[in-house]
């Protein structure tokens, strides 16, 4: 199923932005701290560069000022309008620092860090399952942290253009640390991030110094709809999610499971046709979506091996 060319010369212009959401706060503070102290991201094949991605919704502890800028890298966004929202303004200046999108002149790579209030654990966010790299990126991660349980999400639903901040990069992946509450930092979930970023810096030099990595097999999750919380007429909340289901992010949910509490105490039952996985289940930022949990199914596919870079000519005398 993996499709897209592998990088064929070293990843040397690398990033690693924190503050795309304003208020998840392990990736604001790491950024900041990388600010002060850049060399801690330093290899010898190359070196990365910190970007706090949203300061004005950093600087108000809040997601976003105007409009979720995770949602804000579509092609449609990056061109100039009249009276622009900040994260569209914004966005042009990611597009131009890390980009431009789809050019050979974007960033080689850019990691993008977050948290979420769910209990995603360690989520591994790359668009596709044709993303080679990106894949053998959670593969590594997953074999250096087998504790972790890193669960790999393909977010990037088919024919739909990327809108993440990683999609202006050639290559790029998504942390997703949680549970965490908005605006709190947990010093549990920072350490881990600041391991895990680590890591993948240590994998990116081990592909610039040739090292090969072989096939696999994957198991990963894909979004296949949304489920909104029961509601009343004037579209308030007439339940939430039932003890049972909260918590159990990346598990199945079988056709007849409970799903809702409504507020009479009745309880809402799953209702599909088979089992589905929910993510991001009772996550705080997507109440203003209508959304209490994401239906994923559970995909196992083939990755191919990455052979190692060749190395380039020497010059003939």
């Amino acid at each position: 199923m993996c499709s897209l060319p592998v990088p064929r010369e070293p990843l040397r212009r690398v990033a690693v932005a924190g503050g795309t959401h304003g208020n998840e706060m392990s990736g604001i503070y790491l950024v900041r701290h990388w600010l002060l102290t850049p060399a801690e991201l330093q290899r010898p094949s190359f070196s990365a560069v910190p970007v706090l991605a949203n300061p004005a919704a950093t600087a108000a502890c809040r997601r976003y000022v105007d409009r979720d800028l995770n949602r804000t890298f579509a092609s449609t966004f990056l061109k100039p309008t009249p009276d622009d929202p900040y994260e569209v303004t914004r966005a042009r200046e990611l597009n131009q620092l890390l980009g431009p999108k789809a050019s050979g002149q974007a960033f080689d790579f850019v990691l993008d860090l977050h948290n979420t209030t769910a209990n995603m654990g360690t989520c591994l966010i790359a668009d596709s399952s044709h993303d080679v790299f990106a894949l053998h990126l959670c593969r590594h991660l997953q074999l250096q942290y087998p504790e972790l349980s890193c669960q790999v999400l393909l977010y990037q639903r088919s024919g739909e253009e990327s809108h993440n901040l990683n999609s202006v990069a050639k290559n790029g992946l998504g942390l997703e640390l949680g549970p965490q509450p908005q605006g709190v930092l947990r010093a549990d979930i920072f350490s881990r991030m600041s391991a895990l970023v680590a890591t993948v810096l240590d994998f990116i030099e081990l592909f610039n110094q040739g090292t090969t990595f072989p096939a696999f097999e994957m198991e990963a999750y894909r979004p296949v709809g949304v489920m909104d919380f029961p509601r009343t007429e004037a579209g308030n909340l007439a339940g939430t999610v039932h003890p049972q289901l909260q918590d159990q992010d990346f598990q199945p949910l079988q056709p007849g499971d409970p799903i809702f509490q409504m507020f009479s105490g009745e309880d809402l039952l799953y209702e599909g046709e088979s089992a589905v996985y929910p993510v991001f289940i009772n996550e705080a930022a997507y109440y203003e979506k209508g959304v209490a949990f994401v239906q994923t199914e559970k995909l196992t596919f083939s990755v191919p091996a990455m052979p190692a870079l060749t190395p380039a000519p020497s010059p003939a005398s």
